[in-house]
Order: structure tokens, then C-alpha cells, then sequence
């Protein structure tokens, strides 16, 4: 139940050829709280429950854990949400022996694009692609739950 990422920011929509898959998501979060988030996702046609606790000093790894849920019970649970639902697409790419998560938001969030990789261990080293930019990996402003609360456009 540890997740063990590292993220990164975009340099250009390049990754959308090399895609195998691309689904929207909306999400919004039910607790923002520094220790810990709660986020309900509706990822496609289905529903999740995800709870993070703090992460490590480098922002690497942290408890993750999720429940797949009805669609009719993440729909209802969003309604209950802090304000600031996030909407974007999740693109999957393939690169070397690891898969790369990049979204692209939409709304106060539009013109953002990170890029997550899950590793097995903090060190794994992975391939990187060439669309590929800086890495953001523990900078809380790049979080799901801040940027919710303080949104892209505004930085």
C-alpha cells in the first residue's frame, strides 16, 4: 500500500502519439488535510474511493490506498467535495518497462501537464522519454489536492 512515484512536468503533446489509452477524469476531495487526502475519481464509467496519507521528505513515497466504487456512488460522493473539482485526461504511454501516467487538465487547471511513473523502489532508475521536462516530484503545488484548492492559472 505504498506508492512510490516520481513526477514530472511536459514539454510538448509528443506523448499523445505514443498513447495507448487516453480517459477523462473528474475528481474533487473529500479532505485536503496535510497528513492526509480522501479523493473520490470517476475514471471513464467507473467510480474509486482513494486515501493518501503524507508523503516522505523527498515526496517520493507515501500510503496509498483505493477501492473501486459504484459510478452512482462516486457521482454522489463529488456533490459532497471541497470546492475545486478537477477534470482532465489521463494518457498511458509505454516507455521502456514502464508506464507513464501523463494528464492534462482542463478548466482552472488548462494548460498544465504532468507526468507520473510508479516505481518498485526510490532509487529505480526508468527511461525517460524525450517530451519529458523538469521534475516536480515532491512540490506540493503539483498535487491533486492543491491544485483543487490553488489552481494552475493562478500561480
Amino acid at each position: 500500500m505504498i506508492e512510490i512515484e516520481r513526477k514530472f512536468l511536459v514539454l510538448s503533446d509528443a506523448f499523445k502519439k505514443q498513447a495507448s489509452s487516453a480517459v477523462r477524469i473528474v475528481q474533487g476531495f473529500l479532505n485536503t488535510h496535510p497528513e492526509r487526502t480522501v479523493r473520490v475519481r470517476i475514471k471513464g464509467d467507473l467510480g474509486f474511493l482513494t486515501i493518501k496519507g503524507k508523503s516522505n521528505d523527498s515526496g517520493t513515497s507515501r500510503f496509498e490506498w483505493e477501492k473501486e466504487i459504484d459510478i452512482s456512488e462516486a457521482e454522489a460522493l463529488l456533490q459532497l467535495c471541497e470546492e475545486g473539482i478537477l477534470e482532465k485526461t489521463r494518457y498511458e504511454i509505454l516507455a521502456g518497462e514502464h508506464v507513464f501516467e501523463v494528464d492534462e487538465f482542463y478548466g482552472e487547471n488548462q494548460g498544465l501537464i504532468v507526468a507520473e511513473v510508479e516505481l518498485n523502489f526510490e532509487d529505480e532508475t526508468f527511461e525517460k522519454p524525450d517530451w519529458l521536462g523538469e521534475e516536480v516530484t515532491g512540490d506540493i503545488k503539483y498535487y491533486n489536492s492543491q491544485l483543487s484548492k490553488q489552481s494552475y492559472r493562478t500561480w
